[in-house]
C-alpha cells in the first residue's frame, strides 16, 4: 500500500476540477468515471461501499454536463460524486445501518441532507460502510493506507472512499467521534458542525448526533456543508451552519488553547513528538499557545472534560436504549454481542443518573464558553495516533476494546456542541494523524477559516 507523507499525497477534490467544466474541457460525465476507475481499482481491498448506483450516476452525471455546458448548473458542486453514510435514508438505495437485522430494509425516503445534495445537482453514487447502527461494532472497510488497520468509526467507509480516491466528498455523521477519527486516522479534511447545524432529517434520537462532510480539501468541505445548509436549515429549534456561500477565506490565529482531554497521557511517544513539534511551529508562528497552566479559565475546562468519554458514552447509551431493546427483542440472533453490551450497560442506568450526565455536559459547555475571551480557538489531536490494527475478535469470543480506534479527543467538542474542522498536518509512521481546530458554539465559519490558514501557510510534521 501507498506510504503516506502529508507534503505528497495528493487528495481528490473537486473545486480544482469545475473550472476545465466552465471552459468545457472536461465534464462532470469524465470525472464521475475516473471516480468510478478508482472504485474498480481500490474497493475490492479497501471495501468502502455497501451499495453502488453507477447506472443512475451515469445519467445524471450526463445530466450535469449539459447544465455545465448551457451555464445554468445548480451550484458549485454540481456534478461532484458523493458517497452516503448507510445510516442515512436515500430513496433509490437500501438503507441496512451496518446491522443484520437491517439486512434489504429499503424505506424509500431521502434523509434531509442526502435531499439537499440532490437539489445542488450531486450525484449520489452509493452508500459507503458505517459499523453497526453508527456504534462500535466495524464493518469490513480497511484503512487505504495500511489494510491491516482500521479506517476508524463509525464513518468508516466515507473516510476510506474519500482517502482512497474514489469520491472527493462523503458524508459521516458523529455523536461522539465518529466524524473526526476516522477523518484524523485517513489524512481526510473534515467539518463537524456545531450541534444542530445540519439538518439531521430521520436521526432525531440521540441529542449530540450530528451529520458532516469528509473530503479531500478544505474548500470542498466547506462548499458541501453550506449547500446542504442552505437548502435544510439546522435541526428543529436551531438556527443552522452559518458562513459564506464560498469556502471562508484564511484567518491567521492569534493564540490557540491546546487541550490535552483525558487522551493525551495515553498518546504514544512518537505521535507526541510530532504535535509538539507542530506546536513549537505554530509558536514561532507568532501564535500563542495556552496549555492548562496558563490560564484558569482553561484548567477549569480540562477538569470539567476529565471524564468526557464516560459522560458522553452514557448520554448516548441512554438514549439509545429504547431503539436497541426494541431492535433485540424482535432479532436478537441479528445483534452483536458489542451492542447487546452497550444495551446492558444503558439498562443499568436511572433517570436520574442521566440527569446527572445532562447537567456536566451542561458545565463543560459553560467553562467552554468562559474561554472564548482567552484564546480565538482550540487546537488537540484528532485522534490518539496512527489507525490502531484490527483483524477481528479472538476465536475464544473476546471482544477487542476499541476496534476501531478510541475516541478519547473527539468527546469533547461532542459534549460542547462545538463546531471542529480536522485537517491533516502529521503522519507517524507513515500514516496520517489528524490535528483539529475547535471553535465556539456557530463559530463552523471560523474554524474553517483558522483550518485553512493553517494548513496553508504551516509545513506539517512527518516522524517516520
Amino acid at each position: 500500500m501507498q506510504k503516506y507523507s502529508c507534503d505528497q499525497f495528493e487528495a481528490l477534490t473537486y473545486f480544482n476540477a469545475t473550472p476545465d467544466f466552465e471552459s468545457l474541457k472536461n465534464t462532470p460525465r469524465d470525472y464521475l468515471e475516473k471516480c468510478v476507475e478508482q472504485i474498480a481499482n481500490k474497493e475490492q481491498d479497501v471495501k468502502a461501499f455497501v451499495t453502488l448506483n453507477l447506472e443512475t450516476a451515469r445519467q445524471l452525471a450526463d445530466e450535469s454536463s449539459q447544465r455545465w455546458k448551457d451555464a445554468r448548473q445548480l451550484s458549485l458542486i454540481d456534478g461532484m460524486p458523493v458517497g452516503i453514510k448507510d445510516l442515512l435514508e436515500t430513496f433509490d438505495m437500501p438503507t441496512q445501518m451496518g446491522c443484520e437485522a437491517y439486512n434489504g430494509y429499503a424505506p424509500g425516503n431521502d434523509n434531509a441532507l442526502v435531499w439537499a445534495l440532490r437539489q445542488a445537482g450531486c450525484i449520489i453514487i452509493g452508500k459507503t460502510v458505517t459499523a453497526e447502527l453508527g456504534g462500535a461494532h466495524p464493518g469490513p472497510t480497511k484503512n487505504p493506507f495500511d489494510l491491516s488497520r482500521t479506517p476508524g468509526g463509525s464513518s468508516s467507509g466515507s473516510a476510506a472512499a474519500v482517502a482512497a480516491g474514489m469520491v472527493p466528498v462523503a458524508i459521516g455523521s458523529q455523536v461522539g467521534g465518529s466524524i473526526i477519527r476516522p477523518a484524523g486516522y485517513c489524512g481526510n479534511f473534515a467539518l463537524k458542525p456545531s450541534q444542530g447545524g445540519l439538518h439531521r432529517g430521520e436521526r432525531q434520537t440521540t441529542s449530540m448526533s450530528t451529520h458532516g462532510p469528509h473530503a479531500g480539501s478544505i474548500e470542498d468541505m466547506w462548499q458541501v456543508a453550506i449547500e446542504i445548509a442552505k437548502r435544510t436549515g439546522g435541526d428543529p429549534g436551531y438556527l443552522g451552519l452559518q458562513g459564506p456561500p464560498t469556502p471562508p477565506q484564511s484567518i491567521k490565529p492569534t493564540s490557540l488553547i491546546f487541550l490535552e482531554t483525558e487522551g493525551w497521557a495515553s498518546v504514544d511517544d512518537k505521535t507526541k513528538e510530532a504535535f509538539v513539534q507542530f506546536l513549537e511551529t505554530c509558536e514561532r508562528n507568532k501564535i500563542t499557545i495556552l496549555k492548562r497552566k496558563s490560564s484558569m479559565l482553561v484548567e477549569e475546562l480540562e477538569v470539567k472534560i476529565n471524564n468526557a468519554s464516560e459522560i458522553a458514552n452514557s448520554i448516548t447509551s441512554w438514549e439509545n436504549r429504547w431503539g436497541y431493546r426494541n431492535l433485540i427483542n424482535k432479532t436478537p440472533e441479528k445483534v452483536s454481542d458489542r451492542l447487546k453490551n452497550t444495551l446492558k450497560k444503558a439498562e443499568a442506568m436511572t433517570p436520574e443518573m442521566y440527569q446527572r450526565f445532562i447537567l456536566k455536559r451542561a458545565y463543560i459547555r459553560q467553562a467552554h464558553k468562559m474561554c472564548a475571551p482567552v484564546a480565538d480557538a482550540i487546537i488537540t489531536l484528532s485522534c490518539p495516533g496512527p489507525a490502531p490494527k484490527w483483524s477481528g475478535d479472538t476465536d475464544g469470543g473476546t471482544l477487542v476494546a476499541r476496534p476501531t480506534g478510541d475516541p478519547v479527543f473527539n468527546f469533547a467538542s461532542s459534549l460542547m456542541g462545538a463546531p471542529c474542522v480536522t485537517i491533516p498536518m502529521l503522519s507517524v509512521d507513515n500514516l496520517p494523524v489528524g490535528i483539529q481546530i475547535i471553535t465556539q458554539r456557530e463559530e463552523d465559519a471560523k474554524a474553517t477559516s483558522y483550518a485553512r490558514w493553517i494548513h496553508k501557510n504551516l509545513p506539517p510534521v512527518d516522524n517516520d
